[in-house]
């Protein structure tokens, strides 16, 4: 680290576990992982369904600063996800469209910050996945300091450099690659569950006598 700087090599991306965990929804990945896993409050910016699994670049910014975003779209290679820490500030947005078609020239598959954005029609065009904390079309600091490829938070989750971003609709999560795999058998589990249940729903012959049971074992009924 120099003078508040510091930039990490690329971690290598863990292509198995990538295409394993890919179409799987967050809900379900969370739920399987104890449901302590998953961003608060960083939402989709686009308008129609998004879904994203990719390679976490991870970069630390100063509030309204953006600096080091852009030296990280250097180093951006394809699968790629783009995640920032600007601690939650939405007072001047940090990513745009400028930003944004660069990150997609170099491969980038998705964007998460935790901070603002703007040129929200642009994202929405070119259908390029991004989830942000808010919306803003003030423009950036470009002054640093930052770090790249460091462990962050976002929405409080940690993310650490090579963990894999999964995102839809619902938000955004992110997995150590060692977990995975395991987190794919567990999803692929109850994935199967959640369709039987569903299709005993259509067939009306749906069993929800566990919610009185519930509620008995706790004094109400």
């Amino acid at each position: 680290m120099n003078n508040g700087y510091e930039i990490q090599p690329r971690k290598e991306a863990f292509k198995e576990g990538i295409a394993a965990l890919t179409g799987l929804a967050t809900s379900i990945v969370s739920d399987v992982l104890g449901r302590t896993i998953g961003a608060v409050d960083i939402l989709p910016v686009n308008k129609s369904p998004v879904s994203v699994c990719g390679n976490a670049v991870t970069v630390s910014v100063r509030s309204g600063d953006n600096l080091m975003i852009h030296k990280a779209l250097q180093i951006l290679q394809p699968g790629d996800v783009l995640v920032v820490d600007g601690g939650g500030d939405i007072s001047r947005a940090l990513f745009g469209e400028i930003m944004m078609t660069v990150a997609k020239s170099r491969g980038a598959v998705g964007a998460v910050l935790d901070a603002a954005i703007r040129d929200v029609e642009a994202f929405e065009r070119h259908q390029f996945p991004c989830w942000a904390r808010g919306v803003n079309m003030r423009g950036p600091y470009k002054d640093g300091p930052g770090s790249i490829n460091v462990p962050i938070a976002i929405g409080g989750m940690v993310i650490n450099p090579g963990d894999i971003i999964l995102g839809d609709c619902d938000g955004i999560i992110a997995l150590p690659p060692g977990l995975v795999m395991e987190a794919v058998r567990l999803g692929r589990e109850k994935e199967a569950v959640e369709r039987k249940t569903i299709q005993l729903i259509h067939d009306g012959k749906y069993d929800d006598s566990w919610v009185d049971i519930s509620l008995k074992q706790k004094g109400v009924l």
